[in-house]
C-alpha cells in the first residue's frame, strides 16, 4: 500500500483561507483552547521514546480477547444500541439512523505494516461485517482513528461523512466525492434529519498524520436523536470544555469517553481514569463507556488498566457505567438497568 497516498493531504488554500478567519486558528495551526503542551514540563520527546522502550508486563494480552459476534446487517430498525469494536471504533443505530464513529480495521493503528498489531480478538470486525452506513463520524486524523484501508472499504456503504475542518481534505485526495462529507468547526450544527442534530464541541488534543501537527481540527460529537441525546467524545485531557458541553447540551444519556493510552508524562493529551470521572459528571451524563482500549498497545500501561481503574472509580462514586464485551449489543433504551461484569478480569 503507498505510504504517501495514506498520509493524506494538507488543507487547500481556499481551506486555508478560512481557517485564517477563525479565533482557534492560529499560525497555520488549530488551537486548543487550553495551552497544551504534548509532554508534561521537564519531559523530552527523546525520553518519552526511551521509556515505551521499557519492558513492562501485560501491556498486551496473554491470550485472545473474547469477542461476540453480532450480525450488524440484520438488526432490526426498531432496535437502538451501540456496538463497541475495540479501541475508539463503534456502531450505534439508533431511532433508524446508523452511525459508524472512528472505525479501524486494517489490523495495526500504524502505516508501517506489522506495527501496532490489534490485540488478537479484537479485530474481529472487518468493513465487510458493516451495515449500510447513514454517517461515518471521524474525531481527528490519527492513525488509530481514521484508517485508510478501513474508510476507503466503506466506500459504497457510507451516505455522509462528518469531521472537523481539514479532515475533508484526506477524503477528498482519497477520491471521495466532496458532496459526501461535511466539515465543521467546534459549536458548529449540522441538521441531519428531522429530530436529529450533530454538533461538534471541543476536545484537547492534537492532530497530524506524521510530522505535521494541527493542520486540520480535532473534535467530539453532541447527537441528538428524537429519543436519545449522546456524547461521543473524542481523544481529549481534561479542561473546562468539559463543564461547557455538559450546560449547553447535558444532560446526556450515554457519554462515549476515551480512556487507555495514557501517561503521567503527557497528561493534557489524554485524560487519566480518575478524570473520567469527573468529565463523566460535568457533562451531566446519566452513563457512560470506556473506549480508547482493549486493541491496540500505545502507551506503557496494562492493557487491562483503564477499565480496571474507571470501574473502580466509577462504583467509589455512585456513577453508572457501561462495560461491554466487543461486539456485544448496548441496549441504549436499558442503559441503567444493566449489571455489566468485568469481563477483563478473566483474561488477566
Amino acid at each position: 500500500m503507498n505510504l504517501v497516498k495514506q498520509l493524506g493531504q494538507f488543507p487547500d488554500e481556499k481551506r486555508k483561507e478560512y481557517f485564517d478567519t477563525l479565533p482557534n486558528y492560529a499560525y497555520g495551526k488549530f488551537q486548543n483552547i487550553l495551552n497544551t503542551p504534548a509532554l508534561l514540563e521537564g519531559e523530552s520527546m527523546t525520553k518519552a521514546l526511551l521509556g515505551s522502550l521499557c519492558k513492562i508486563e501485560n501491556t498486551s494480552p496473554r491470550t485472545t480477547l473474547p469477542f461476540v459476534t453480532t450480525d450488524l446487517k440484520n438488526l432490526t430498525r426498531e432496535e437502538n444500541v451501540l456496538v463497541w469494536f475495540g479501541h475508539s471504533s463503534y456502531f450505534i443505530q439508533v431511532d433508524g439512523k446508523r452511525f459508524l464513529i472512528d472505525p479501524v480495521f486494517s489490523g495495526n493503528a500504524s502505516p508501517m505494516p506489522g506495527s501496532i498489531k490489534a490485540f488478537l480478538g479484537a479485530d474481529y470486525y472487518k468493513t465487510e461485517h458493516m451495515p449500510d452506513i447513514d454517517f461515518l463520524l471521524i474525531s481527528h486524523d490519527h492513525w488509530d482513528h481514521l484508517d485508510y484501508k478501513t474508510v476507503q472499504g466503506l466506500k459504497n456503504k457510507v451516505g455522509t461523512v462528518i469531521c472537523g475542518l481539514g479532515t475533508g481534505q484526506h477524503f477528498e485526495y482519497w477520491g471521495w466525492n466532496p458532496e459526501k462529507f461535511i466539515e465543521k468547526n467546534w459549536w458548529e450544527s449540522i441538521d441531519l434529519a428531522n429530530g436529529f442534530t450533530l454538533t461538534l464541541t471541543p476536545a484537547r488534543h492534537f492532530s497530524g498524520r506524521l510530522l505535521n501537527r494541527n493542520i486540520s481540527l480535532w473534535t467530539s460529537f453532541v447527537l441528538k436523536t428524537p429519543t436519545k441525546n449522546l456524547f461521543l467524545g473524542g481523544d481529549s485531557g481534561y479542561g473546562d470544555h468539559f463543564v461547557e458541553i455538559g450546560n449547553r447540551y447535558g444532560p446526556f444519556d450515554l457519554a462515549v469517553m476515551e480512556c487507555g493510552q495514557y501517561n503521567e508524562k503527557w497528561p493534557y493529551i489524554h485524560s487519566l481514569p480518575d478524570q473520567i470521572i469527573t468529565e463523566v459528571q460535568e457533562l451531566k451524563a446519566k452513563n457512560f463507556i470506556p473506549v480508547h482500549n482493549s486493541k491496540f498497545k500505545l502507551s506503557q500501561h496494562t492493557w487491562y488498566e483503564p477499565l480496571e481503574l474507571v470501574s473502580k472509580y466509577a462504583e467509589e462514586n455512585h456513577q453508572p457505567i457501561t462495560l461491554p464485551l466487543i461486539g456485544e449489543k448496548v441496549n441504549l433504551d436499558t442503559l441503567n438497568h444493566v449489571a455489566w461484569k468485568k469481563w477483563w478480569e478473566e483474561y488477566i
